[in-house]
C-alpha cells in the first residue's frame, strides 16, 4: 500500500528514476536512479513524507531514506 502511494503521489516521471521502493517499520527506502533527483528530494523530504500519508490517509511514513 506505501508503495502504491508513492506511485501514485510522486508521479510517472519521477517513477521512471526509481528503481526500488521499500517500506520497513515506518521507514521508506527509495531507490534512484538519478543523483540530480535524489538532490531534489532530499531538499523536499518533509513534503514528500507528509504527501505520501495524506495519500494513505494515516501516518504511516515517519522517515525517507533515499539511496
Amino acid at each position: 500500500r506505501v508503495q502504491e502511494a508513492w506511485v501514485k503521489t510522486m508521479g510517472e516521471n519521477i517513477q521512471k528514476y526509481t528503481y526500488k521502493v521499500e517500506f520497513k517499520y515506518g521507514k521508506l527506502y527509495i531507490k534512484l536512479k538519478s543523483s540530480v533527483l535524489k538532490e531534489e528530494l532530499i531538499f523536499e523530504k518533509s513534503k514528500v513524507i507528509k504527501l505520501i500519508n495524506q495519500e494513505l490517509g494515516k501516518e504511516y511514513v515517519k522517515e525517507l531514506i533515499l539511496k
